[in-house]
């Protein structure tokens, strides 16, 4: 185990392309920490600038206060797995699980060893003379970790490990690694672009956009208290809902409507962005707030409605006997105490104590 340190990393490619400005973080040994963003964002630049696979155009790297930044990647006891598996097609489960070990030159009963109890780990024991092409998405992914836990290293690294796979197996090799992360207690760092793994995985997340670090926090405390509009809005399927608004004494107006009773007294009268989540919107037959049904998402345990109000589309999260007509009218009330204030340039007012 052990811990990293990110000190004022950035990276610049050719024609001064930024994929990663001023990346300052602590990763504490032990930590299950999930770098999340969109496309582009400098996640994966993130992983490869540690790995040794990019070198930063500044800054430096430390892991366990020793500076790697000028390190090989082979000498920096990282083990990194891909988002392709990466498996050689040729070689048995076992081979492909013992590969690096032989490389390092380890005794043979040592090799053996130590692939049979990260077999066992993995639920794989049985699979060891198998070539990958007779394996499953989700068999191949494991032997994938395999072949990263058997080094035992410092550092994990995963790079969009579950793209690949079905939803339902997603899910299940979620519950995989967290169990896994448990058991070995290693510092890992997680790339992914998937909220639901991010949310679901990390002790910590860092949301990135455009190379630039927008908040780091635990998975409730992102959601609950975003530092701004993009957090807020990245956050959460389906997204937040925004209003721009204008502010009186507490009182929002978004075009016609009016709602009152507010948090918001104390903040000065002005123009902002008003967030709402879709479960804090109910619906309601004697409420004044009403929108235009576009679509109906039926889930089984729960009805997404998505409706335009006040030009902007809103979806409502609510239970599964709640029913509404594409093109009807859908009444609502909203959860003020649970709403979110912004600036116009995004950056958080206020959030109430949830």
């Amino acid at each position: 185990m052990a811990s990293v340190r990110f000190q004022g990393i950035s990276k610049i490619y050719q024609k001064d392309i930024l994929a990663l400005a001023k990346f300052d973080i602590e990763v504490r040994d032990g930590e299950f920490l999930v770098l999340v963003g969109p496309s582009g964002c400098g996640k994966s630049t993130t992983l490869r600038v540690l790995a040794g696979l990019e070198e930063p155009t500044t800054g430096e790297l430390f892991i366990d206060e020793r500076n790697v930044t000028n390190i090989k990647p082979q000498d920096r006891d990282i083990a990194m797995v891909f988002q392709n598996y990466a498996l050689y097609p040729h070689m048995t489960v076992f081979d492909n699980m013992a590969f690096s070990l032989k490389m390092k030159k380890m005794p043979g009963d040592q090799i053996d060893q130590n692939v049979r109890e990260t077999a066992e780990i993995l639920g794989m024991s049985d699979y060891l003379d198998r070539k990958p092409r007779e394996l499953s998405g989700g068999q191949r992914q494991r032997v994938a970790l395999g072949r990263a836990i058997v080094r035992h290293p410092a550092v994990f690294l995963f790079d969009e490990p579950l793209s690949n796979l079905d939803a339902k197996l997603r899910v299940q090799m979620r519950n995989e690694l967290s169990q896994l992360h448990t058991k070995l207690g290693s510092t890992m760092i997680y790339v992914t672009h998937d909220q639901a793994e991010a949310m679901t995985l990390g002790d910590r997340i860092v949301v990135l956009k455009d190379g630039y670090i927008q908040q780091i926090a635990t998975p409730l405390d992102l959601y609950d208290y975003p530092v701004n509009s993009f957090v807020a809005g990245f956050i959460g399927s389906p997204s937040m809902n925004f209003l721009h608004v204008v502010l009186k004494s507490g009182v929002i107006h978004a075009g016609d409507a009016v709602l009152e009773n507010t948090p918001f007294e104390d903040v000065p009268d002005g123009e902002y962005l008003f967030g709402t989540r879709p479960e804090d919107i109910h619906p309601s037959d004697d409420s004044k707030l009403s929108g235009e049904v576009e679509v109906i998402e039926t889930l089984g345990n729960e009805n997404i409605i998505y409706m335009q109000f006040n030009g902007r589309q809103f979806a409502a999260r609510c239970g599964p006997k709640v029913t509404a007509v594409p093109g009807g009218v859908f009444g609502f009330r909203m959860d003020l105490t649970r709403s979110h204030l912004f600036s116009t340039d995004g950056l958080r007012i206020k959030i109430n104590a949830i």
